[in-house]
């Protein structure tokens, strides 16, 4: 019987006996994984979520636990610790010991953006990277009523109407309002920013019509491709996705565009190399494992897999096409 994942916040009531019944239904292999990092996890593993549950970076990190708990024979405790745009759950991470019994599934948010844009008490060298589970590509989404039906039509009619049509952002700083001022910025048009408070009322702004253009997260405008309200002009990765084949990409406008929404699995610096190796092998294998693929590919979301090295880099590559959009988006720097 694979051993379910303990989730903090919707199964508090739990009983003492059923965790005892999931603790005895380990397996052989798992406890052989955990001879091979001595004796690691001999205990739960706390992994904190910077967001409210139900989001796609809840949704994933639950995905890739309940995998890491079924292979280890642990549980992988889920804790939603939202606030502050992540850098709530960020800060305890950091702070916790490095023994590998807490972890961080975090975004790009926390790692890049908050610490560019704000002082906080903690920066990415406080967290060792494992491997990135996922990604979230972005769609380009307008409202239908406009008289375009390509993504060089859309350039064309906002560049004849300087700061005449709004754009929807899921906040200020956040990944969206920063993927969509790079993409104003490299096509040289001005639009006026209408911020909501996250990505749902966002997208009902563009379904409604009170803006003409949002470039959100796929899987939240997936779910309107069907739709008469919108239409989907363009996707910011390097290549097309298969839910939308005919969808092209901004680089194939703008070379070199290639923006998402990376989610995945950090430690606190220090912790041993054998954990952080054990995590990220387990994490690769997720991101293949057939069920987890298609149940990804039903939110648009990318499975990736990576490598920490690979994962290093990927912060970096943030860190450098962030910096472009804040400056684009005229948000003022503190590094």
């Amino acid at each position: 019987m694979p051993i379910k994942t303990i989730e903090r916040l919707s199964h508090r009531a739990l009983s003492r006996r059923a965790v005892c019944l999931g603790f005895g239904a380990a397996t052989l292999s798992a406890a052989a994984g955990r001879a091979s990092t001595g004796e690691w996890p001999s205990r739960p593993v706390t992994v904190v979520v910077p967001y409210a549950a139900g989001g796609n970076t809840d949704m994933m990190a639950r995905l890739s636990s309940q995998y890491l708990a079924n292979k280890l024979g642990q549980p992988f405790v889920i804790e939603n610790r939202a606030g502050g745009g992540g850098a709530i759950g960020a800060i305890a991470v950091s702070k916790a010991r490095p023994d590998g019994y807490t972890l961080l599934f975090g975004a790009s948010t926390q790692l890049v953006n908050i610490p560019m844009l704000q002082k906080v008490v903690y920066s990415h060298k406080d967290f060792t990277p494992i491997s990135i589970f996922g990604a979230g590509p972005y769609l380009l989404g307008i409202k239908s009523s406009l008289p375009v039906k390509t993504l060089d039509e859309f350039i064309a009619y906002v560049k004849a109407r300087p700061g005449e049509l709004n754009y929807g952002t899921a906040g200020v700083g956040g990944n969206v309002h920063l993927n969509t001022a790079l993409f104003l910025s490299r096509a040289g048009l001005t639009m006026t920013a209408i911020p909501y408070r996250s990505g749902a009322p966002a997208m009902a702004g563009l379904v409604a019509g009170e803006v003409e253009m949002y470039f959100g997260n796929a899987s939240e405008l997936m779910l309107h491709t069907e739709t008469k309200s919108v239409r989907i002009l363009a996707i910011s990765t390097q290549q097309r996705i298969a839910q939308l084949p005919n969808v092209p990409t901004v680089a194939e406008t703008f070379p070199g565009f290639d923006t998402s929404s990376w989610n995945g699995f950090l430690a606190p610096a220090g912790t041993p190399k054998p954990i952080v190796e054990t995590i990220e092998k387990l994490v690769v294998a997720a991101a293949k494992e057939p069920a987890i693929v298609e149940r990804l590919n039903q939110l648009a979301i990318l499975p990736f897999g990576t490598t920490k090295e690979e994962f290093e880099k990927a912060i970096e590559k943030s860190r450098v096409i962030n910096r472009e959009s804040m400056k684009a988006a005229a948000l003022p720097l503190i590094e």
